[in-house]
């Protein structure tokens, strides 16, 4: 199973239906992706927790003053079957600037900004805006 394309869906659906809060399973990428997520500004925070003995993440999410939410598209790149590795001469930005890429690198999981400062590629996992 692709924990992290099951991630980003939960978050999106739970955005379509305007929900508050959202479960997620927990992993160790899905915790770092989450991170990523909360410090550049896409969800409201977040925390561990258990539920039926199982590790999850509970993100909560965040909406503008007309109910509309944050995160406009979450779009998994690199998959199991196909997996996108970019150098970081050929990344481009997301939106115009507007929404990040995350990419994993041998440093760990960063923006896409961050990669292009440390003149770092990778696996280029996710992008949202």
């Amino acid at each position: 199973m692709d924990t992290i394309a099951n991630m980003l869906t939960i978050i999106r659906n739970g955005c379509m239906a305007k929900k508050q809060e959202v479960v997620v399973q927990y992993s160790k990428i899905n915790e770092k992706i989450i991170e990523i997520f909360k410090r550049e500004g896409f969800i409201l925070g977040y925390e561990k927790d258990t539920k039926d003995n199982h590790p999850v993440i509970r993100i909560k999410l965040g909406y503008d003053e007309k109910r509309r939410p944050i995160i406009n598209a979450l779009v998994r790149v690199s998959k199991p079957g196909r997996r996108v590795y970019v150098k970081h001469e050929a990344i481009q930005p997301v939106k115009r600037g507007l929404g990040i890429a995350i990419l994993s690198t041998s440093k760990g999981l960063m923006t896409d900004k961050e990669a292009i400062k440390n003149n770092i590629g990778g696996e280029l996992l996710c992008k949202i805006w």
